[in-house]
Parts: structure tokens; sequence; C-alpha cells
């Protein structure tokens, strides 16, 4: 699967229903060739101006399923996962570089 293929998906928490959103960004390890989380961007900006500048950080094991159209995760609680500056993730896809 491509990165550009995980990119049209929405994130749906399983927990309480909620659409996350759609991932942004992949974070791997490349020593172990794996996708360590996914990176989806907080909602709570406001036409990508203003907020907090974060995103939400979702560990692969927190997923449950990839279909054709959505990706389940589970989060209980805002600890199950973490938000981090934009400036803290390097961005593979537009980079060209890891």
């Amino acid at each position: 699967m491509k990165i550009s293929d995980f990119q049209t998906k929405d994130v749906i928490n399983i927990v309480d229903g909620k659409k996350l959103g759609q991932i942004s960004d992949l974070e791997l390890d490349l020593r172990q060739g794996r996708i360590d989380s996914i990176v989806v961007p907080n909602n709570s900006k406001f036409f990508g101006l203003f907020g907090g500048g974060t995103d939400i950080i979702i560990p692969w094991k927190h997923i449950v399923k990839i279909g054709a159209d959505v990706v389940l995760v589970k989060l209980d609680d805002a600890k199950t996962h973490r938000a981090v500056e934009e400036s803290e993730t390097v961005d593979y896809n537009r980079s060209g570089r890891g």
C-alpha cells in the first residue's frame, strides 16, 4: 500500500465514533521497515490558520482495522495518543528525506 492510499482514508475512533480526520503523514521506523504511527491534523484548527498547531500521533498498535475508506482506531482517552508541535515531526511525504 502506498502512503498516498492512506491519506485518502478517514480516521474514526471506535470508542466514541468520532471522525478524527484524514491521515496527513506517517512516522516510520526505517531500521525495521515498519510504520510506527499515523499522523492526523488536529481538528481544532480554523481552516488550518488558527489553532494550537498540533497533530495527533496515533501509535500503530491502536489501529484496529484498515478498510477501503476508513482506518478504525481505538483511543480510550486523550492520554492514549500524543499531540506534538508540527515542527517536531518529519514530513516524509514532502521533504523527500527521513
